[in-house]
């Protein structure tokens, strides 16, 4: 722990709180878009093992069995406006990196990403740096990026939810969907302006994802608490002047003025 720092400090409840009751809330309405990512990360599974079994492998025509589903996912799920599967570099055989993706469009049309990979002429040709790349493969958990402007996909501020898929013992990509920050918004302001003060959605690495706090808006940072701590503990605590409840199941943490 570095100095200056406060420490987090767990803290029993014996009821549940306004807090909590808005926690769960959010919790349940973005476990939705994480069952679409664990669809997408079961179908990548089985696809990338039956490809195995036929000793080689996997290449990019191998992917189109996975739009099936993907479309079913972008058709049903409300808050979902693209998801797909983010290859590992040096998993496929006859391309160095790969997204199959698809989004759906302001008229609700589903339709693919098609994107230049090619390192001597697009900016964006590596993706391993972004946060939802990189959670879901250092961690080896489920991970919520964002907000940012998607300039790989949509230009839109976004929300992208996303968890690692493994082939053959190793790290194979992420499956990943993407939630429009307008979207989300949507439903988790005014379960935050319920609250009596200010409150805002923060997730592992401090980045605030929703806010009905003036002082801390959507996409800045939260310096201090270790929000990754809470989310592993499950627990809500104290930081300073801080209230901490992570969302039960997902991993956003609620920041409140604590009392």
């Amino acid at each position: 722990m570095s100095r200056g720092t406060v420490p987090f400090t767990s803290v029993a409840t014996t009821a549940d709180t306004a807090e909590e009751y808005v926690a769960e809330r959010v919790g349940h309405a973005l476990e939705a878009v994480f069952d679409a990512v664990a669809q997408t990360r079961a179908d990548t599974a089985a696809l990338l093992a039956r490809v195995a079994d036929r000793d080689r492998r996997p290449v990019t025509a191998d992917l189109a069995a996975l739009r099936p589903g993907l479309h079913l996912r972008l058709t049903r799920q409300e808050l979902v406006s693209g998801v797909g599967f983010v290859a590992a570099p040096g998993l496929l055989a006859d391309v160095p990196a790969w997204l199959e993706w698809w989004q759906s469009d302001a008229a609700g049309d589903v339709r693919p990403l098609l994107l230049d990979l090619d390192p001597r002429t697009s900016a964006y040709s590596d993706y391993t740096h972004w946060d939802w790349f990189t959670l879901p493969r250092d961690t080896g958990r489920r991970a919520v990026a964002g907000p940012y402007v998607d300039y790989l996909c949509s230009d839109e501020y976004s929300l992208t939810l996303s968890a690692p898929v493994d082939w053959a013992g190793r790290f194979a990509g992420v499956a990943a969907a993407d939630v429009y920050l307008r979207h989300f918004e949507a439903a988790a302001l005014p379960l935050l302006r319920t609250l009596p003060g200010p409150a805002r959605l923060v997730n592992a690495r401090g980045r605030v994802a929703a806010s009905a706090d003036p002082a801390h808006l959507a996409g800045s940072l939260t310096k201090g608490p270790d929000f990754a701590a809470v989310l592993e503990s499950g627990r809500p605590g104290l930081f300073g002047a801080l209230r901490l409840v992570p969302c039960r199941g997902v991993p956003l943490v609620l920041a409140v003025a604590a009392e």
